[in-house]
């Protein structure tokens, strides 16, 4: 049951990313591993009865697992195709025994446990890296750093532009505003530069209708909005952590 669980949440991770993946069974070693080869096979028919029961197509990899016990391999393919490996799960029913791990059953007797290794990233930095080669940079707005630029088309809306910032970030809405003095192209240049995820122009015009002209990143999009549209739009991107920024 427990590997069953960790199988739909590792799915349930991958998939919020837009990743695609396959699992690899890896095997006992030839050498260099502990316990006897009945506790090896039990452990390996587990996690193949897993995959099997939940209707998840796998390959084996003989002789790739750990000294102490089979494991799974999830391999992740990123927007160029490229296989990483990145998270495992690994079932281990040698090393409690070595390491005298106890506990209570329910009929008071005293027995020892299987151990579970849990990684669904792997090295969190691997990871990482691939989420911004597998995203091009441009990442989903709910991972975004800076999901919002707010631009004042002149010092005349400076005061709107103020107002709409604040009203982003009463709704934790991570934002930030570009006041200087250089040029609106130029300010929108750098904006959508610094990879933020949508980019706000407001003038007099917008500060009348309580609205905005909304440029998406990496896209000739544009749309005009009330704040308020604006603001129930972001919500759902983030909160269905949708992909598309659009």
């Amino acid at each position: 049951k427990e590997v069953t669980n960790l199988l739909k949440l590792y799915d349930q991770v991958y998939s919020t990313f837009n990743l695609k993946y396959s699992i690899v069974l890896s095997t006992r070693p030839e050498e260099g591993y502990i316990g006897d080869i009945e506790t090896w096979n039990r452990a390996e028919a587990i996690l193949a009865k897993c995959l099997e029961d939940s209707h998840i197509p796998y390959k084996i990899n003989p002789g790739d697992g750990a000294f102490y016990g089979p494991k799974l391999d999830f391999k992740l393919q990123d927007s160029l195709k490229r296989i990483w490996q990145c998270g495992t799960i690994q079932l281990d029913m040698n090393l409690p025994a070595r390491f005298e791990c106890v506990y209570t059953d329910a009929d008071g007797s005293k027995k020892t446990p299987l151990m579970l290794h849990r990684a669904i990233f792997g090295s969190l930095e691997r990871f990482t890296g691939i989420i911004l080669e597998h995203f091009k940079g441009i990442l989903p707005c709910w991972l975004a750093p800076n999901q919002v630029t707010v631009l004042p088309i002149g010092a005349s809306a400076n005061s709107y532009a103020n107002k709409v910032l604040d009203t982003l970030k009463s709704c934790k809405i991570r934002c930030n505003i570009n006041t200087s003095d250089d040029n609106l192209n130029k300010r929108i240049h750098d904006a959508m530069t610094s990879k933020t995820s949508y980019v706000l122009v407001v003038g007099d015009k917008e500060a009348e209708n309580n609205s905005v002209s909304v440029r998406v990143l990496a896209s000739n999009k544009r749309m005009n909005m009330s704040l308020d549209e604006f603001i129930d739009f972001i919500e759902k991107k983030i909160s269905s952590h949708a992909v598309e920024l659009d």
